[in-house]
């Protein structure tokens, strides 16, 4: 008998540490949207994406405290059972994932689209964001090489998930390194 695939997740947020006595987490947002994501969190689940463990869990209460978010979850009731979850991820099913604001994407949904130049060149397919503390950096591979394309809108000037197609205008040189 075969098991059913688990859940693709996409993380909302980054546990950093305990406060308090009661096993209160402080949780660094990975939304856009943490005052809509966050107080309608319910069932969640706990990831550690490196050995992909994950433990489902429940939102109990959830608070904003600056950037931050303040979380409880069932079953943490103090400080070191808060500390053993530093560094994990709260993450929902993709499914779950709050719809993207207008002219806004995920990632996953570019992944594979053809990136094309404005002159019609076929230069590869989206792969993946990389994050850099400028702008993040688009990914585009050709099957033997990858490019780190700036995603910004000089560079990138279209965008259609629908037809699965980036068109850009890369500065020149920047597809010759």
């Amino acid at each position: 008998m075969t098991r059913p695939e688990p859940p693709t997740l996409v993380a909302v947020g980054e546990i950093l540490r305990p406060v308090g006595l009661r096993g209160e987490l402080r949780v660094r947002p990975l939304t856009d949207r943490p005052a809509e994501r966050f107080p309608g969190l319910g069932e969640c689940f706990l990831w550690e994406p490196t050995l992909d463990r994950r433990e489902p869990c429940r939102v109990l209460a959830s608070r904003l405290e600056g950037a931050m978010v303040l979380v409880r979850l069932a079953g943490i009731e103090g400080p070191e059972a808060a500390a053993a979850l530093s560094g994990w991820l709260l993450a929902v099913d993709r499914e779950d994932a709050l719809p993207p604001g207008d002219g806004c994407f995920y990632p996953w949904e570019l992944a594979g689209a053809r990136v094309l130049t404005t002159d019609g060149r076929d230069v590869g397919a989206f792969l993946r964001v990389e994050a850099s503390p400028a702008q993040d950096l688009w990914v585009i591979g050709d099957g033997s090489r990858e490019w780190l394309l700036p995603a910004v809108p000089d560079i990138v000037v279209e965008v259609s998930v629908a037809a699965r197609r980036i068109v850009i205008d890369p500065p020149d040189g920047l597809l010759d390194l």
